[in-house]
């Protein structure tokens, strides 16, 4: 058949794929057509808005502070998120090259997981800023300075750099005897677990450990900073400290709600509960609805965010007309 001649193509004498391809979307061409503008308006728009958050911030002086600093980085992992997978994604919608070689796969599942376990600390380290900034205000400065904060930066990147290199060369020191086609958009964990060969019990045992601690760790993290940050809350007597001390954390709140909800569900429910259908939409959700999302709530419900990127677009414009 022809999916057998494509497998027999891409496999050398050790009989191990040596090259996939994503499954096609639909077989309609209008549908395809419309499913890459929308995600392709969508990429843009989280681009865009992810860049004038980081620029922003970085080219104004008053934005200088813990806060954020982590929010500039958050801005460019979610960069480095959607473009480790967009752009192949957005090729195989309008094109037959819907092919990916095995070492461009393990590439993409190496950036993929380095972005997103990267986040999942940043957003532990963000709670953790907002904890201090709450619950010891006296002692902020100190205990947050830029040293410190550099320090939760380069751990989290750090965490994310090895633990993503762990997992890949986990899974990509399997062999993968056939079908080639990957029942995804992109090279996630799951889809390319399945095509490996034999029993892949243990390893699917293995992998589902390790994003439970990559998930979940940073996640009870934020759990203690904020549980200790509503006692804090409660215990204020005047109701506009209550009113602004929960405003300050309502944004990455929202920000960790979106993106933890779509990861657990992905990676932490049983395999039996997986259906490629359901696994592609909740892919679409955290690989580019909340990237795209992100920089609207932080923009939205924060005005030294939109006081800065005003004065960032009044720049531009100025250097335009001359």
């Amino acid at each position: 058949s022809r999916h057998d001649l494509h497998c027999s193509l891409w496999q050398d004498n050790s009989m191990s794929v040596k090259r996939f391809a994503f499954a096609r979307f639909s077989e309609v061409t209008e549908q395809c057509f419309l499913l890459f503008t929308l995600i392709l308006l969508m990429f843009l728009a989280s681009l865009t808005g992810n860049a004038l958050i980081a620029t922003a911030i970085w080219t104004n002086p008053v934005l200088h502070t813990p806060m954020y600093f982590f929010l500039a980085n958050l801005s460019l992992l979610e960069i480095g998120y959607t473009c480790s997978v967009i752009p192949k994604m957005l090729q195989s919608l309008v094109s037959e090259a819907r092919g990916i070689s095995r070492e461009g796969c393990a590439t993409q599942m190496f950036f993929f997981a380095f972005f997103g376990i990267s986040e999942c600390c940043l957003l532990a380290a963000m709670a953790f800023d907002r904890y201090m900034a709450i619950c010891s205000p006296l002692h902020y400065a100190t205990r947050m300075s830029r040293g410190v904060c550099d320090h939760l930066a380069m751990v989290s990147w750090g965490v994310g750099c090895m633990a993503a290199l762990g997992q890949t060369n986990y899974i990509f020191s399997l062999d993968f005897c056939g079908p080639c086609e990957i029942d995804h958009f992109f090279c996630d964990l799951p889809p390319i677990l399945a095509l490996a060969c034999g029993d892949t019990s243990h390893n699917e045992a293995a992998v589902f450990v390790a994003a439970t601690l990559c998930i979940s760790s940073p996640f009870l993290l934020i759990i203690a900073s904020y549980g200790r940050i509503l006692a804090a809350v409660l215990s204020m007597p005047s109701p506009e400290g209550r009113r602004k001390a929960l405003s300050t954390c309502s944004s990455h709140l929202l920000v960790v709600t979106l993106f933890y909800g779509s990861a657990s569900v992905t990676y932490l429910r049983p395999k039996a509960s997986h259906s490629p259908g359901i696994d592609k939409l909740l892919a679409l959700s955290y690989t580019v609805v909340t990237s795209m999302l992100n920089p609207i709530i932080y923009s939205l419900r924060n005005k030294d965010v939109k006081a800065a990127l005003r004065r960032t677009l009044g720049k531009k414009k100025v250097l335009a007309h001359r």
